[in-house]
């Protein structure tokens, strides 16, 4: 299966993760492949997805505003041991690229 597109957000360190738009918390978890993940529903079937995080402050059903701190940046999964995350952004269950949608 073809990857989701994503962007890959490198930091100088412990850096906060934000929110991209107002949602609801639906998913907060750790997977083998991308660490700490944390999803969040919006309005008109959009969802943002945050991997690689290092630590998640928010838990499934938090209602969290555009904006607001949700997670801390973890290791990228290269090997250069960078902090980063990987930011994916979906529609009506599409992935779609998030440099059409969202400045950075």
């Amino acid at each position: 299966s073809a990857k989701a597109p994503f962007i890959e957000i490198v930091t100088e360190g412990e850096e906060s993760v934000k929110a991209a738009m107002d949602g609801t918390v639906v998913f907060n978890g750790w997977t083998p492949e991308y660490g700490y993940i944390i999803s969040i529903q919006h309005q008109n079937n959009w969802l943002s997805t945050y991997k690689q995080n290092g630590v998640l402050y928010k838990e499934v059903g938090t209602f969290v505003k555009a904006g607001e701190t949700i997670s801390l940046v973890g290791e990228t999964s290269d090997k250069r041991k960078m902090k980063g995350l990987k930011f994916e952004l979906w529609h009506n269950g599409v992935a779609v690229n998030p440099l059409n949608y969202i400045s950075f």
